[in-house]
């Protein structure tokens, strides 16, 4: 059954990075990677709030855990199409923009995580008081 769910959920987030990478190529273009960025920050961002609110609730079924972070969140994020992305900027000679892709998607993927986190401990403080 847990395959099952992460599969259902890997097809809602894969579904949901094709909507933001056609969104992001219609405003934006095709030059630079903006779509996959986005996805990775956002789905990082997201990460944190869920591991940090599950770790707080226990309420949380495992089924519903791996539906929404390796099923959707998994689907969604795209660390094998950053990799892609990078080399292929860096083989076109865009070095630049290669290495400006790599720290920025690491650094805001990782911030985004860690605000995730921040947001969800705020947030329980206050209920906790």
């Amino acid at each position: 059954m847990a395959y099952l769910i992460v599969f259902l959920g890997a097809g809602i987030g894969g579904a949901a990075r094709h909507g933001v990478n056609q969104l992001a190529a219609h405003l934006f273009g095709v030059a630079f990677p903006f779509g996959t960025l986005s996805v990775n920050v956002a789905g990082s961002f997201v990460m944190g709030v869920l591991a940090e609110y599950f770790a707080l609730r226990s309420g949380f079924s495992q089924e519903m855990r791996l539906f929404l972070t390796t099923g959707i969140l998994g689907g969604f994020t795209t660390f094998s199409t950053f990799s892609l992305d990078a080399i292929s900027l860096w083989e076109r000679g865009e070095w630049g923009n290669a290495a400006a892709y790599v720290v920025i998607s690491l650094v805001l993927s990782l911030a985004g995580l860690l605000a995730g986190l921040a947001i969800i401990r705020f947030l329980a403080q206050g209920q906790a008081a």
